[in-house]
Protein backbone atom coordinates (compact mmCIF):
# COMPACT_ATOMS: atom_id res chain seq x y z
CA UNK A 1 0.00 0.00 0.00
CA UNK A 2 1.20 3.55 -0.62
CA UNK A 3 2.40 4.55 2.85
CA UNK A 4 3.65 7.95 1.73
CA UNK A 5 0.52 8.83 -0.30
CA UNK A 6 2.51 9.52 -3.44
CA UNK A 7 1.54 8.35 -6.89
CA UNK A 8 4.09 6.63 -9.09
CA UNK A 9 3.27 6.94 -12.77
CA UNK A 10 4.72 5.83 -16.08
CA UNK A 11 4.12 7.49 -19.46
CA UNK A 12 4.20 5.62 -22.77
CA UNK A 13 4.33 8.04 -25.69
CA UNK A 14 4.75 7.65 -29.46
CA UNK A 15 3.04 6.30 -32.54
CA UNK A 16 3.64 2.71 -31.38
CA UNK A 17 2.69 3.27 -27.73
CA UNK A 18 -0.70 1.55 -27.99
CA UNK A 19 0.64 -1.43 -29.95
CA UNK A 20 3.55 -1.78 -27.51
CA UNK A 21 1.23 -1.78 -24.48
CA UNK A 22 -1.12 -4.22 -26.23
CA UNK A 23 1.76 -6.67 -26.64
CA UNK A 24 3.05 -6.32 -23.06
CA UNK A 25 0.03 -5.91 -20.79
CA UNK A 26 -2.91 -8.15 -19.95
CA UNK A 27 -5.76 -5.79 -20.85
CA UNK A 28 -7.16 -4.94 -24.28
CA UNK A 29 -5.37 -1.60 -24.65
CA UNK A 30 -6.43 -1.12 -28.27
CA UNK A 31 -10.09 -0.97 -27.22
CA UNK A 32 -9.44 1.93 -24.84
CA UNK A 33 -10.74 5.32 -25.96
CA UNK A 34 -9.06 8.63 -25.20
CA UNK A 35 -10.34 9.92 -21.85
CA UNK A 36 -10.90 6.43 -20.41
CA UNK A 37 -8.93 4.14 -18.11
CA UNK A 38 -8.86 0.40 -17.43
CA UNK A 39 -7.16 -1.94 -15.01
CA UNK A 40 -4.15 -3.77 -16.39
CA UNK A 41 -1.18 -5.84 -15.31
CA UNK A 42 2.27 -6.77 -16.48
CA UNK A 43 3.25 -10.39 -15.90
CA UNK A 44 6.41 -12.44 -15.97
CA UNK A 45 6.73 -15.51 -18.19
CA UNK A 46 5.21 -17.68 -15.44
CA UNK A 47 2.11 -15.51 -15.32
CA UNK A 48 2.91 -13.84 -11.99
CA UNK A 49 1.92 -10.21 -11.52
CA UNK A 50 4.95 -7.92 -11.64
CA UNK A 51 2.89 -4.72 -11.75
CA UNK A 52 -0.76 -3.77 -11.36
CA UNK A 53 -2.00 -0.40 -12.57
CA UNK A 54 -4.75 1.86 -13.81
CA UNK A 55 -3.98 2.53 -17.45
CA UNK A 56 -5.38 5.72 -18.97
CA UNK A 57 -5.36 6.77 -22.62
CA UNK A 58 -4.70 10.48 -22.39
CA UNK A 59 -4.16 11.15 -26.13
CA UNK A 60 -4.27 9.08 -29.30
CA UNK A 61 -0.60 8.17 -28.87
CA UNK A 62 -0.03 8.42 -25.12
CA UNK A 63 -0.83 6.25 -22.11
CA UNK A 64 -0.48 7.08 -18.42
CA UNK A 65 -0.06 4.23 -15.95
CA UNK A 66 -0.94 4.85 -12.30
CA UNK A 67 0.91 2.08 -10.51
CA UNK A 68 -0.97 0.31 -7.75
CA UNK A 69 2.25 -0.82 -6.10
CA UNK A 70 5.78 -1.24 -7.37
CA UNK A 71 8.44 1.13 -8.64
CA UNK A 72 7.89 3.03 -11.89
CA UNK A 73 11.60 3.48 -12.66
CA UNK A 74 12.33 -0.23 -12.30
CA UNK A 75 9.32 -1.11 -14.45
CA UNK A 76 10.40 1.33 -17.16
CA UNK A 77 13.92 -0.12 -17.22
CA UNK A 78 12.54 -3.64 -17.56
CA UNK A 79 10.09 -2.67 -20.30
CA UNK A 80 12.81 -0.84 -22.22
CA UNK A 81 14.34 -4.20 -23.13
CA UNK A 82 11.28 -4.94 -25.30
CA UNK A 83 11.12 -1.65 -27.18
CA UNK A 84 13.51 -2.66 -29.99
CA UNK A 85 12.58 -0.51 -33.01
CA UNK A 86 9.13 0.47 -31.77
CA UNK A 87 8.39 4.19 -31.82
CA UNK A 88 7.59 4.46 -28.14
CA UNK A 89 9.21 6.45 -25.36
CA UNK A 90 9.00 5.43 -21.71
CA UNK A 91 9.09 8.34 -19.29
CA UNK A 92 8.86 8.32 -15.49
CA UNK A 93 7.47 11.56 -14.04
CA UNK A 94 8.44 12.61 -10.54
CA UNK A 95 6.25 11.00 -7.84
CA UNK A 96 3.37 13.29 -6.95
CA UNK A 97 0.65 13.64 -4.32
CA UNK A 98 -2.32 11.30 -4.51
CA UNK A 99 -5.64 12.54 -3.14
CA UNK A 100 -9.38 11.94 -3.17
CA UNK A 101 -11.68 13.99 -5.37
CA UNK A 102 -15.43 14.25 -5.98
CA UNK A 103 -17.52 11.56 -7.64
CA UNK A 104 -16.76 10.92 -11.31
CA UNK A 105 -17.84 8.20 -13.71
CA UNK A 106 -15.84 5.01 -13.25
CA UNK A 107 -13.21 4.55 -15.98
CA UNK A 108 -13.33 8.22 -17.05
CA UNK A 109 -10.13 10.26 -16.84
CA UNK A 110 -9.47 13.92 -17.50
CA UNK A 111 -6.82 16.53 -16.86
CA UNK A 112 -7.18 19.46 -14.47
CA UNK A 113 -4.15 21.73 -14.72
CA UNK A 114 -1.12 19.57 -14.02
CA UNK A 115 -3.21 16.84 -12.36
CA UNK A 116 -5.05 13.85 -13.79
CA UNK A 117 -8.40 12.83 -12.32
CA UNK A 118 -9.33 9.13 -12.45
CA UNK A 119 -13.07 8.59 -12.01
CA UNK A 120 -13.91 5.78 -9.58
CA UNK A 121 -17.69 6.11 -9.23
CA UNK A 122 -18.47 7.53 -5.80
CA UNK A 123 -15.10 9.28 -5.69
CA UNK A 124 -12.10 10.05 -7.85
CA UNK A 125 -8.33 9.82 -7.50
CA UNK A 126 -6.35 13.00 -8.15
CA UNK A 127 -2.85 12.26 -9.42
CA UNK A 128 -0.79 15.37 -8.82
CA UNK A 129 -2.96 16.95 -6.12
CA UNK A 130 -1.76 19.91 -4.09
CA UNK A 131 -2.24 17.96 -0.84
CA UNK A 132 -2.37 14.19 -0.33
CA UNK A 133 -4.97 12.14 1.52
CA UNK A 134 -6.10 8.51 1.57
CA UNK A 135 -9.90 8.76 1.81
CA UNK A 136 -10.06 6.81 -1.48
CA UNK A 137 -8.47 3.75 0.12
CA UNK A 138 -11.37 2.30 2.16
CA UNK A 139 -14.00 2.35 -0.63
CA UNK A 140 -11.48 0.72 -2.95
CA UNK A 141 -10.72 -2.02 -0.43
CA UNK A 142 -14.45 -2.69 -0.17
CA UNK A 143 -14.73 -2.74 -3.97
CA UNK A 144 -11.92 -5.26 -4.29
CA UNK A 145 -9.47 -2.95 -6.05
CA UNK A 146 -6.12 -4.20 -4.76
CA UNK A 147 -2.94 -2.26 -4.14
CA UNK A 148 0.08 -4.55 -4.09
CA UNK A 149 2.72 -4.36 -1.36
CA UNK A 150 6.29 -5.00 -2.45
CA UNK A 151 6.23 -8.49 -0.90
CA UNK A 152 3.44 -9.54 -3.26
CA UNK A 153 5.05 -8.37 -6.51
CA UNK A 154 6.06 -11.36 -8.62
CA UNK A 155 4.35 -13.81 -6.26
CA UNK A 156 0.67 -13.81 -7.24
CA UNK A 157 -1.19 -15.05 -10.29
CA UNK A 158 -4.08 -13.02 -11.82
CA UNK A 159 -6.92 -15.16 -10.35
CA UNK A 160 -5.62 -14.47 -6.84
CA UNK A 161 -6.24 -10.76 -7.45
CA UNK A 162 -9.60 -11.11 -9.18
CA UNK A 163 -8.19 -9.53 -12.33
CA UNK A 164 -10.77 -11.16 -14.57
CA UNK A 165 -13.56 -9.53 -12.56
CA UNK A 166 -11.77 -6.19 -12.88
CA UNK A 167 -11.65 -6.70 -16.67
CA UNK A 168 -7.89 -6.39 -16.45
CA UNK A 169 -7.31 -9.55 -18.50
CA UNK A 170 -8.25 -10.09 -22.16
CA UNK A 171 -8.54 -13.66 -23.42
CA UNK A 172 -9.20 -12.89 -27.08
CA UNK A 173 -6.19 -10.76 -28.01
CA UNK A 174 -2.69 -11.67 -29.10
CA UNK A 175 0.17 -12.94 -26.99
CA UNK A 176 1.74 -11.07 -24.08
CA UNK A 177 4.08 -12.25 -21.32
CA UNK A 178 2.39 -14.96 -19.23
CA UNK A 179 -0.57 -15.23 -21.63
CA UNK A 180 -0.47 -19.04 -21.85
CA UNK A 181 -0.65 -19.39 -18.06
CA UNK A 182 -3.51 -16.88 -17.85
CA UNK A 183 -5.49 -18.70 -20.54
CA UNK A 184 -4.92 -22.11 -18.93
CA UNK A 185 -6.14 -20.89 -15.55
CA UNK A 186 -9.17 -19.26 -17.17
CA UNK A 187 -10.28 -22.24 -19.24
CA UNK A 188 -9.16 -25.10 -16.99
CA UNK A 189 -9.30 -23.51 -13.54
CA UNK A 190 -7.34 -25.08 -10.73
CA UNK A 191 -5.94 -22.02 -8.98
CA UNK A 192 -6.14 -22.45 -5.21
CA UNK A 193 -5.76 -18.90 -3.87
CA UNK A 194 -8.33 -16.11 -4.08
CA UNK A 195 -8.95 -12.61 -2.78
CA UNK A 196 -11.27 -11.64 0.06
CA UNK A 197 -12.25 -8.48 1.88
CA UNK A 198 -11.76 -9.02 5.60
CA UNK A 199 -12.30 -7.13 8.84
CA UNK A 200 -9.29 -7.33 11.16
CA UNK A 201 -9.43 -7.52 14.93
CA UNK A 202 -6.59 -4.98 15.19
CA UNK A 203 -4.50 -2.76 12.90
CA UNK A 204 -1.66 -4.41 11.02
CA UNK A 205 0.67 -3.38 8.22
CA UNK A 206 -0.33 -4.09 4.63
CA UNK A 207 1.89 -6.76 3.11
CA UNK A 208 2.00 -8.85 6.30
CA UNK A 209 1.81 -12.62 5.87
CA UNK A 210 -0.34 -14.32 8.52
CA UNK A 211 -0.22 -17.97 9.50
CA UNK A 212 -2.80 -20.57 10.46
CA UNK A 213 -1.51 -23.69 12.23
CA UNK A 214 2.02 -22.95 11.07
CA UNK A 215 1.19 -22.44 7.42
CA UNK A 216 1.54 -19.10 5.62
CA UNK A 217 -1.98 -19.17 4.17
CA UNK A 218 -2.85 -15.45 4.25
CA UNK A 219 -1.20 -12.57 2.35
CA UNK A 220 -2.54 -9.17 3.35
CA UNK A 221 -2.53 -6.59 0.58
CA UNK A 222 -3.75 -3.09 1.46
CA UNK A 223 -5.28 -2.18 4.83
CA UNK A 224 -7.66 0.71 5.47
CA UNK A 225 -9.87 1.92 8.27
CA UNK A 226 -10.48 4.34 11.07
CA UNK A 227 -10.05 4.21 14.85
CA UNK A 228 -12.76 1.56 15.22
CA UNK A 229 -12.68 -0.66 12.12
CA UNK A 230 -9.80 -2.10 10.11
CA UNK A 231 -10.52 -3.66 6.73
CA UNK A 232 -8.16 -5.27 4.26
CA UNK A 233 -7.87 -7.20 1.05
CA UNK A 234 -6.28 -10.59 1.65
CA UNK A 235 -5.27 -13.47 -0.59
CA UNK A 236 -6.20 -16.66 1.26
CA UNK A 237 -5.62 -20.30 0.37
CA UNK A 238 -8.87 -21.98 -0.64
CA UNK A 239 -7.97 -25.02 1.48
CA UNK A 240 -7.94 -22.91 4.63
CA UNK A 241 -11.32 -21.33 3.90
CA UNK A 242 -12.84 -24.70 2.95
CA UNK A 243 -11.53 -26.40 6.12
CA UNK A 244 -13.21 -24.04 8.55
CA UNK A 245 -16.56 -24.87 10.09
CA UNK A 246 -17.35 -21.17 10.05
CA UNK A 247 -15.56 -19.95 6.92
CA UNK A 248 -16.22 -16.29 7.70
CA UNK A 249 -13.95 -16.28 10.79
CA UNK A 250 -10.25 -17.13 10.80
CA UNK A 251 -7.99 -17.13 13.84
CA UNK A 252 -4.30 -16.77 13.05
CA UNK A 253 -1.17 -17.87 14.88
CA UNK A 254 -0.40 -14.18 15.39
CA UNK A 255 -3.59 -13.82 17.51
CA UNK A 256 -5.22 -11.65 14.86
CA UNK A 257 -8.76 -12.60 13.89
CA UNK A 258 -10.11 -12.10 10.37
CA UNK A 259 -13.79 -11.93 9.45
CA UNK A 260 -14.46 -12.48 5.75
CA UNK A 261 -17.12 -10.08 4.47
CA UNK A 262 -16.69 -10.46 0.69
CA UNK A 263 -15.04 -13.01 -1.60
CA UNK A 264 -14.10 -13.02 -5.27
CA UNK A 265 -13.36 -16.19 -7.21
CA UNK A 266 -11.96 -14.83 -10.49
Amino acid sequence: MPTDLTAQTLLLEGTDAIAFAQAQFTSDVQSLDVGRWQFGAWLDAQGRVLALFQLARITDDALLLLLRGGDASSMAQSLQRFVFRSKVKLRVPEPCALATGPAHETYAVHREGDAYVFGCGGHSMIVGATEADDAWRLPQVRAGWPWLPNDALGNLLPPALSLERLQAVAFDKGCYPGQEIVARLHYRGGHKRHMHCVVLSQPIRGGTVLHHKGNSNIQLLDVAGDDATFEALAVIDDGLVDSLQNASNIDTDENIALRVVQSWTA
